[in-house]
């Protein structure tokens, strides 16, 4: 429908385009936040956005609004308009728009999403969007998130309080700005020019490094202040008493215990036999319904339908270790590194649930690595019930080195989860090689992982067909092998989550050797690529996250051909950084080649200061990785 687009609208097209990238596809003029706070409790914010279209590949990202709403938020508003490089302007209003669920259909929830297409989102238009909303939070916490993937010119947002309420402000990876009073206790802030997060490898997720600010409201009536966040406690209180009385055993639950653990006959088997229930006989399913997205549900109707969400697993595991007398506590939890800021609590910085099993004396603390030492409630092992991979003792490498909430009755605090040691996530490749005059290589590998690596590796065959198994094997070594061909291949230990997983495979990969003349040339580094993670000389804005802390080796021996000998060796490398080290070495012994390296990260988070140092521990190990052993003819 054509009608005019707003004043806001066309002042914004008139802003002086901010820098980009070459490859932008589009980039925002004005990124507007208001938020007005009533007595109630609540909140209405409207939220205004104009962008500038650069690439058509912009009409799918940026030419389609949704906005999100479930019992407790409505959208009031909703309109969108167009300002095409030549012609009139368009808009399309709230009737236009569609509405959507917003998830699968393996999940019950009463969030929903309005849809709005937005015309001639073509490159050189204007197009932008209003859209109002009301909500009643459950806790006073809000942020403005400033900082996209794209560039900014120019970024708002005004904050209305009621009389005698307070605010404070904390501000993530940006400078902080001081905010601009207007009179009756209202605010603002206006930032400029605001860089693109670019994409680049290795790089912790976008939200971790985007620049935002959190806001937290504080009402001048005392009734309303339950709802007040001062400190991480206050967090914990809340979520102590929404899970208040959802861990009850019922007679159901108590008679299913006894069966999974009859024969266990130590407190850690008891344990373990619990934990495997629950990673094989309860699916994940989330039911999320107002204040269902934080509530779990009573331990008996997760155990009765067989399928819950996180929180809800989590429950019924507590309600499962109470029966044999092991205590246990709620631990909410966020997913990615970098998202919860110690000093500025927020529940908004958490997406998941775990648990933190209260350790009775007798059960030894050998083999279970994710294992805190708190003053107050002892040994406490974390663990994940969602993850149907990660056995009891681990937590997925997400999880380490990240802040969560332990939540217990009396309160509770932040705690930071440890990284495992590099032993604990282990691959050991050991192979029988032999190499043809024709420079034919043929293979039998055997790999044994352990940890987090084979929870990865585990869920990655067993969310395979059968039947299918092998074309992943065929496609991890079509990484690394040219005209090859997999003859066999076997798994050990698939579905056995709590021992080593192991994988025996051969191949036969043609031309491996270059033939020149009576010379052939080897890659005596036939698998596995460590040197690729920095392989660039282009400035980082960005640290390097590596996925965990790991140990890998190699150990292959490599039959020469008949009549040839080692005419030239790399030599041996043996590099250092703050967070990870690499040693090969090669050794010949009659028509045997012995080729070994060792491969360890120890810390997983690289601080942009870092990284030129360690750009130059991956350029020695990407050298080595392409270094080639000259064979020589010595016979006829």
């Amino acid at each position: 429908m054509a009608d005019t687009a707003p004043d806001w609208l066309h002042a914004a097209a008139r802003e002086t385009m901010p820098a980009a990238p070459k490859d932008a596809a589009a980039v925002i003029l004005l990124d507007e936040q208001i938020t007005t706070v009533k007595d109630n409790g609540e909140i209405e914010t409207t939220y205004r956005r104009a962008y500038k279209i650069l690439r058509p590949e912009a009409r799918k990202t940026y030419g389609t609004l949704e906005f999100l709403f479930d019992k407790e938020t409505r959208i009031t508003s909703m309109k969108a308009w167009a300002i095409p490089a030549d012609g009139k302007d368009y808009q399309v209003k709230q009737k236009d728009a569609v509405e959507v669920g917003e998830y699968g259909d393996d999940l019950y929830s009463d969030l929903r999403g309005k849809v709005l297409e937005i015309p001639a989102a073509n490159p050189g238009s204007v197009i932008g969007y209003e859209v109002s909303r009301k909500r009643r939070p459950f806790l006073f916490a809000d942020s403005w998130d400033f900082q996209h993937i794209i560039p900014v010119r120019r970024a708002r947002f005004t904050l209305q309080l009621p009389q005698g309420w307070e605010m404070t402000t904390q501000w993530e990876n940006y400078p902080s700005l001081k905010e601009t009073s207007t009179g009756n206790n209202s605010y603002s802030w206006e930032l400029e020019n605001i860089p693109a997060i670019e994409t680049e490898p290795a790089m912790p997720p976008p939200e971790a490094v985007a620049g935002s600010m959190g806001v937290k409201y504080f009402p001048r009536n005392p009734a309303a202040s339950a709802k007040s966040i001062g400190t991480w406690n206050d967090i914990a209180m809340w979520y102590a008493g929404l899970t208040a009385s959802t861990r009850t055993p019922s007679p159901e639950i108590q008679q299913k215990v006894g069966e999974v653990i009859a024969n266990s006959t130590t407190t850690l088997d008891k344990i373990k036999a619990i934990v495997s229930f629950m990673q094989r006989d309860i699916r994940y399913v989330a039911i999320e319904i107002g204040i269902g997205g934080w509530q779990p549900h009573p331990a008996s109707e997760v155990f009765h339908f067989r399928y819950g969400d996180c929180k809800d697993k989590v429950t019924l595991l507590s309600s499962m270790l109470q029966v044999i007398g092991v205590e246990s506590y709620y631990v909410v939890a966020q997913t990615d590194r970098g998202i919860v800021h110690p000093d500025f609590p927020s529940p908004a910085a958490f997406n998941h649930v775990i648990i933190a099993i209260r350790l009775p004396d007798d059960v030894p603390s050998d083999g279970l690595w994710a294992i805190v030492d708190d003053p107050k409630y002892g040994r406490l092992l974390f663990f994940d019930p969602t993850n149907p991979y990660t056995p009891l003792g681990y937590i997925p490498s997400y999880e380490q080195r990240n802040y969560v909430l332990l939540v217990t009755p009396g309160g509770g605090e932040l705690v930071p989860l440890p990284l495992s040691a590099p032993s604990t996530n282990r691959l050991v490749r050991t192979g029988q090689l032999k190499l043809t005059s024709t420079g034919d290589l043929i293979g039998d590998i055997q790999e044994v992982w352990w940890g987090g690596l084979a929870a990865t590796e585990r869920a990655w065959l067993l969310q395979t067909a059968p039947a299918d198994r092998a074309k992943v094997m065929e496609e991890i070594l079509g990484r690394q092998l040219a005209n090859f061909r997999l003859t066999s291949a076997t798994i050990g230990n698939l579905e056995s989550y709590d021992q080593t997983l192991t994988l025996n495979y051969k191949f036969v990969a043609e031309s491996y050797a270059s033939n020149a003349g009576n010379l052939l040339l080897l890659r005596p580094r036939v698998l596995g690529n460590k040197g690729g993670i920095v392989d660039s000389d282009k400035p980082r804005k960005y640290p390097i996250e590596f996925p965990e802390a790991t140990l890998q080796t190699d150990d292959f021996q490599i039959t020469l051909p008949p009549g040839y000998v080692a005419d030239d060796l790399p030599d041996a490398v043996d590099v250092k950084s703050d967070f990870a080290s690499y040693k090969s070495k090669i050794e010949i012994s009659g028509n045997s080649m012995h080729y070994q390296r060792t491969y360890q990260v120890t810390d997983v988070l690289v601080p942009t200061e870092k990284l030129p140092s360690l750009r130059n521990f991956f350029s020695q190990i990407a050298s080595d990785e392409r270094a080639t052993a000259v064979l020589r003819r010595s016979t006829p």
